[in-house]
């Protein structure tokens, strides 16, 4: 059993220590606001769960324990995050998961987080879950049979009035980090799954990482926003694997979909209340599986992954560190593309900073 922190007593805080109690792992659940931790108790966890569960101790962030945490979750806005995770590091858990996007894009304290890691052996995460589904995993099994790819493209298409419904303390984009792209919100930062996803199945491919960016995005910007609507991507692999990510916060009903599209086959996902997995090859008629899961399901099996890897049964974790910086990498390109109207090359031996993009010279 684990000694889990969790920071923050939002929506994401709620799913956490819902899913750690699932788990029979201690939880300690702290934010910043006292008033979060009562909506938590009176409203949000009962509301979601059936009932509070009087063994989760709340505490206000200024009179939280420091040190004897296993696990130790970070379920802020995402411009808090780094600062939070090189502290959380220094009290020595096992392992820390920080939710998505993993920073701003501008990648502050990126690099330092990514070294202080390496060094102390704190296993770090990043909360993209939907690579570790149960979807996920099956379309990963099936990549062997395609073929050689031809293509792979990823949506996250949602409107996100979704998510003011699950925070309805908040009157809308202006009130949170939503509504400002710089601070990790827009559709390219709240959305960004779908690039995470596009990642871990270039990688299990064997395409390699994402080199090069061409991004259009649609901004909003007001006196009270400043964000993105609309994110459009197209992206080329170290091996060369062509595709293409869409992301906004205006679609309804949502699109949640995936293709990869092989020579001799393809395989599609779509992702929901209910995940789908549907393919074909070799001239096989089409098959489908539908996989069945509540909204906490998800974060069950997330900290099943997290579980399973600390143990050493599992290997490389598909919401490593790395691979949550990687996802910082492209939204970073993203918005400087869309910016220069230019293709931008990452190159990662430059760290994870901005100073591992370059504008192309020409298109």
């Amino acid at each position: 059993m684990y000694n889990v922190k969790i920071l923050g007593a939002g929506s994401i805080g709620n799913h956490l220590a819902n899913a750690s109690r699932r788990l029979g792992w201690q939880v300690t659940l702290c934010d910043k606001d006292p008033a979060a931790l009562r909506r938590t108790k009176e409203d949000i966890y009962p509301a979601r769960y059936g009932q509070w569960d009087d063994s989760i101790q709340l505490f206000t962030s200024a009179e939280a324990p420091q040190g004897g945490f296993d696990l130790i979750f970070i379920g802020t806005p995402p411009d808090s995050h780094m600062d939070l995770a090189i502290q959380a590091i220094s009290e020595k858990p096992k392992a820390v998961l920080v939710e998505k996007p993993l920073c701003t894009p501008a990648l502050e304290k990126a690099d330092e987080l990514y070294r202080l890691a390496a060094e102390t052996g704190v296993e770090v995460f990043v909360g993209y879950n939907h690579v570790v589904s149960t979807a996920a995993d099956k379309a990963v099994e099936l990549m062997p049979h395609l073929g050689s790819i031809e293509t792979l493209d990823v949506e996250f298409r949602e409107h996100w009035g979704g998510i003011f419904t699950a925070h309805p303390w908040l009157d809308g984009p202006q009130d949170s980090y939503l509504g400002f792209w710089q601070k990790g919100g827009g559709a390219s930062g709240e959305h960004s799954h779908a690039i995470n996803l596009w990642q871990h199945f270039s990688r299990n491919l064997g395409a390699g990482r994402v080199t090069e960016v061409m991004a259009s995005l649609e901004y909003i910007k007001t006196e009270t926003l400043d964000y993105d609507k609309l994110c459009l991507l197209n992206l080329r692999t170290e091996n060369g694997l062509v595709g293409r990510v869409v992301q906004d916060v205006i679609t309804q009903p949502a699109r949640k979909w995936g293709r990869i599209q092989g020579k001799d086959g393809f395989v599609d996902i779509a992702i929901g209340s209910e995940d789908l997995v549907q393919w074909a090859y070799g001239g096989n008629p089409k098959e489908e599986m539908l996989i069945k899961k509540t909204r906490p399901d998800d974060f069950i099996i997330e900290l099943k992954h997290v579980d399973a890897i600390l143990k050493g049964e599992r290997g490389d974790s598909g919401i490593s560190l790395e691979c949550g910086l990687d996802t910082m990498l492209v939204v970073a390109a993203a918005h400087l593309s869309n910016h220069e109207g230019k293709r931008v090359s990452i190159d990662y031996s430059k760290g994870y900073s901005l100073n591992a993009l370059t504008v192309e010279a020409t298109q």
